[in-house]
């Protein structure tokens, strides 16, 4: 079995740390309602399915082609995992909130999320390097365990981004006081990932 366990809460840290898609389910909160807020998160959310797919396919394929492909891509992950810790902490962008966003229908605002989630090749790469890190190769069923890892990562985005959309105005009103929040939590996301990282790189 897959470590679902820390995989989630390396998902959850992920997710929290400001980003695109939290920051824009946020504005849209704010600026048109809760309703849209959750529209947005349910959009953003759907976008992974996408993902799952091709880091599924693609890795299930790689494992059966050739175990020393296995090794080097999770190397590869870990080196990339490292790397996307270290940007993370020199990270020092601040979340800004546009209060002046034009109203939109919902069945548009589920799609234009969707459809941005889908076309970000950063969302299918750091797919294809994390989920592999927590797989039980010796187990077997490859393809099931990344499938479980990839819904209990979407499960928990659509929960957080939830989250966010219903308390948008609260959140919204937080990071406006605190410009801090959210170097903070990029610092805590980056110690997580070049952890995570300098773990799957150890010899096991």
């Amino acid at each position: 079995m897959p470590e679902v366990w820390l995989f989630l809460i390396a998902a959850m840290t992920l997710t929290l740390a400001p980003g695109p898609d939290n920051i824009y389910v946020l504005t849209r909160g704010i600026t048109q309602g809760r309703k849209a807020g959750l529209v947005s998160a349910l959009g953003f959310s759907s976008g992974l399915m996408f993902h799952t797919m091709l880091a599924v396919l693609g890795f299930a394929a790689l494992i059966k082609a050739s175990p020393l492909a296995y090794s080097l891509l999770r190397y590869a992950g870990a080196g990339y995992l490292i790397y996307i810790g270290v940007r993370t902490l020199r990270s020092h962008s601040a979340i800004h909130l546009q209060g002046n966003a034009e109203p939109m229908q919902l069945s548009r605002i589920y799609w234009q999320s969707v459809i941005a989630n889908m076309l970000n090749p950063k969302v299918t790469l750091f797919f294809i390097a994390f989920l592999p890190q927590f797989v039980n190769a010796g187990a077997g069923h490859i393809p099931a365990q990344m499938l479980l890892l990839a819904v209990v990562f979407i499960a928990q985005a659509l929960a957080i981004f939830s989250l966010v959309a219903l308390f948008s105005g609260m959140v919204g009103a937080f990071f406006q006081r605190k410009k801090s929040a959210a170097t903070t939590m990029n610092r805590l996301a980056g110690c997580a990932f070049i952890g995570l990282g300098i773990r799957i790189a150890l010899p096991q």
